[in-house]
């Protein structure tokens, strides 16, 4: 989300103009986001836009404030494709009860809704909107396009977490896939431009470093939010990505490999001038276990744990603890 979007429909709103909305500005609405489903298109972007007026302009504000102050916040539009099934469809025999009255209106609707549920709208929403207004930001949401009638979609407000991977082997691209379908950024570096092509990481930046080797690693700079993955191939140049993942002071390190490769590893950083310390930071073997073994199998063992990492960095402890009790652990 760009926050200049935000202020340019803010303005238009404020002149009394329609704003252009756009899927690069809203990728909910992008053609790859919303391919196969009838109910929503790019072109509903202009539905959304004719629909908007002056009373809409705080829904845009406390969404650049959000923006402004780093809150876990999402900007959500209502999407009407059949206005009296909106209005008429009500709860049914499985799901909990909302009273009797379906959605609020047949009208499209574009909402602000953080994590801590507070909504902002133009418009009174009925109680199975709010259900689904505080559902759909969850991203994904499960409940979507459980009525008829309508569906709900998002953009966050908030940046993605960086993933750099260290390194294009297969498990690599595994990982890559996974975890740009679930909203990382992702990075991946290697020096060889036959593994580091577009084709094994479509959706991924690539970094190809020159001289055969890692060396140049160290001109790559990553911000200390970032999560980096040691998946270099033959684990040749796992000791430079640890060291380079460290140096970086970054939120979360990983490397693969069994005990005996990484006490040679741990050598080789200990050598390089790293610390005890430093070294306990790096996960290792890197993902959860349970029982992966093939390049699509260690990408979801990595990946679920990448997914855990950013749930664990972006929500507090009582939110966690509250979360866990609705699941039935604690």
């Amino acid at each position: 989300m760009n926050r200049e979007t935000l202020t340019r429909i803010i303005e238009d709103l404020t002149e009394g103009l329609t704003p252009t909305l756009t899927a690069e500005d809203f990728p909910c609405f992008s053609a790859e986001a919303t391919e196969g489903n009838e109910h929503i298109s790019p072109d509903y972007l202009d539905i959304v836009a004719a629909s908007l007026n002056k009373a809409d302009i705080a829904t845009f504000e406390r969404a650049a404030r959000a923006m402004d102050e780093g809150e876990l916040a999402w900007l959500g539009f209502k999407v009407v494709y059949d206005p009296a099934e909106a209005v008429a469809n009500t709860d049914n025999e499985v799901t909990k009860k909302y009273g009797d009255v379906g959605s609020a209106d047949g009208d499209p609707l574009v909402f602000f809704c953080n994590d801590a549920k507070q909504c902002v709208a133009s418009r009174e929403w009925s109680p199975r909107d709010f259900f689904q207004m505080k559902d759909v930001t969850r991203g994904p949401s499960m409940h979507n396009e459980q009525f008829e009638g309508l569906t709900w979609t998002s953009v966050p407000l908030f940046d993605s977490v960086r993933v750099w991977l260290l390194g294009a082997s297969d498990a690599s691209s595994e990982v890559a896939a996974l975890a740009a379908h679930v909203g990382f950024d992702v990075c991946v570096v290697d020096y060889d431009p036959a593994y580091v092509s577009e084709s094994r990481f479509p959706d991924a930046r690539r970094i190809v470093l020159s001289g055969g080797n890692f060396d140049e690693l160290g001109a790559v700079k990553a911000d200390s939010s970032d999560y980096v993955c040691v998946l270099t191939r033959g684990h040749m140049f796992d000791p430079e990505g640890c060291i380079w993942a460290l140096e970086n002071n970054v939120h979360y390190v990983g490397m693969m490999g069994c005990a005996g490769k990484n006490s040679r590893v741990y050598e080789l950083v200990r050598e390089a001038g790293m610390a005890d310390e430093q070294w306990d930071r790096v996960k290792r073997p890197i993902g959860l276990k349970f029982g992966a073994k093939t390049p699509a199998e260690l990408a979801i063992a990595i990946v679920a744990e990448l997914v855990d990492v950013r749930y664990q960095q972006r929500y507090s402890e009582e939110a966690r603890a509250k979360h866990e009790a609705s699941l039935g652990r604690s």
